[in-house]
């Protein structure tokens, strides 16, 4: 694989480019896709996710052009942390599902159609990886954040409802392009999240043989230790979130 080429501002579709942040690690993969949008003859642009508070980021983003607002798919700093001093910087509002991440806009709900840089942004409330995720549709792709990665799995805050976007994602058309919040963009989202589907109903299957195996009142810790015994151990902190959220789904009645 290449090298990853951070403060490059890359062309991925007619209206979407990236720049990636260079903050690398095993929660972020090669780091965070700060996505800037922008219609044909818009002066100005949508930036989505400006990431950390990484100075040298955030200027060479603001220097891509004028900006008209910024949205945030969800509340990690990874995504989020940047963005009231890039807002500051470029003069622009920030919308986010969360209203306490809001500078100068309302919140945003799901089904709520944006128009600005000459876009139609329609917001999907996908919660699972956290509360207040969200994805954006506008012409053919969709903004993923954190709720489908470009490679791997995400972790997961709530199961039931993971399942529930995952569900909603399917019926995207087919050959929607995933641009996601880390890792490389997806040229059919809907098949990926079917993948994603098929994967968090096989681990479910696996947890459910642990807790056998274990007892019903095994610890995250130790149902990682079975399901998790060939991946790197450097992962299973992660790891750790998402089989919390999947014991407290099987334990739920819903998860009977």
């Amino acid at each position: 694989m290449s090298a990853p080429a951070y403060g490059v501002l890359r062309r991925v579709t007619p209206t979407a480019s990236v720049l990636l942040e260079n903050n690398p690690s095993s929660m972020t993969l090669e780091g965070t896709n700060s996505w800037v949008l922008r219609g044909a003859g818009a002066s100005g642009s949508v930036v989505v996710d400006p990431g950390h508070e990484d100075v040298e980021h955030l200027t060479l983003l603001a220097e891509t052009g004028d900006v008209d607002l910024i949205i945030l798919t969800h509340h990690h700093p990874d995504h989020a942390e940047g963005a009231p001093w890039f807002a500051e910087r470029v003069g622009a509002p920030v919308r986010a599902f969360d209203e306490a991440l809001c500078i100068g806009g309302k919140s945003l709900v799901d089904g709520d159609v944006i128009e600005a840089a000459g876009l139609r942004l329609s917001v999907l409330h996908t919660p699972g990886h956290t509360g207040d995720s969200i994805c954006l549709v506008s012409d053919g792709q969709i903004l993923t954040g954190d709720t489908i990665l470009g490679r791997g799995t995400t972790v997961l805050h709530d199961l039931g409802d993971y399942l529930r976007s995952l569900r909603k994602l399917i019926e995207l058309p087919e050959g929607t392009t995933g641009l996601p919040g880390h890792g490389p963009e997806l040229p059919d989202l809907a098949a990926t999240a079917r993948e994603y589907l098929a994967h968090r109903e096989e681990r479910l299957d696996q947890v459910r043989s642990a807790l056998k195996e274990l007892g019903a009142d095994a610890t995250p810790r130790q149902v990682v230790e079975v399901v998790y015994a060939d991946v790197d151990k450097a992962l299973w902190a992660p790891a750790e979130w998402s089989v919390r959220a999947q014991l407290d789904y099987l334990r739920s009645e819903d998860g009977e």
